[in-house]
């Protein structure tokens, strides 16, 4: 039987969780990374824990000059040996995002990226800000919507980095 801390749900729900708190902090932020520990583990420090998600999220400090989608960033979370104690992790960042599947100018937007400790389980979600032009049309709360796209196979190299360091040996650091 897989722990509920290892599934898909539970990395969505965290992947939500993110989203929320970050998307509080407003834009033009720097990257936010979280570890993702079983709440079963935090049950002490947490206010309900009949009501905990099966992860709880853990703001992780970042060294202030890391900028979003920079090489320094990429070093720096692949670099990170997590204890085993940690299920998974979420990387937020800044980016700027151009679709596809038009000729418009990039655009900002917050790219989500979540990896569990389980093979195969991760999560990339993609929120672009919102233009003043659909702010305007939309009304004083056009802000306030968060609207959220995924799919497989985005940001390969930012999940890689996530995983990697998941698979490593904290121990063997020292």
């Amino acid at each position: 039987m897989t722990a509920p801390e290892s599934t898909p749900q539970a990395l969505n729900k965290a992947m939500m969780e993110a989203v929320e708190f970050v998307h509080a902090e407003g834009w033009e932020a720097s990257p936010s990374l979280f570890a993702l520990v079983p709440s079963r583990l935090l049950v002490d420090q947490l206010d309900d824990p009949d009501d905990a998600a099966p992860l709880t999220l853990v703001v992780q400090d970042l060294p202030g000059h890391l900028r979003p989608g920079s090489d320094e960033l990429g070093d720096y979370v692949s670099r990170l040996a997590w204890p085993a104690q940690v299920s998974g992790v979420i990387l937020a960042q800044e980016i700027l995002f151009r679709d596809t599947s038009d000729d418009a100018e990039p655009r900002p937007a917050r790219l989500f990226s979540g990896v569990l400790r389980t093979e195969d389980v991760e999560l990339t979600l993609l929120q672009q800000r919102p233009t003043e032009e659909e702010i305007e049309a939309a009304g004083p709360f056009a802000e306030d919507d968060i609207e959220l796209r995924g799919g497989p196979g985005v940001a390969p190299g930012v999940i890689a980095a996530l995983r990697y360091g998941l698979e490593q040996d904290p121990g063997a650091l020292d």
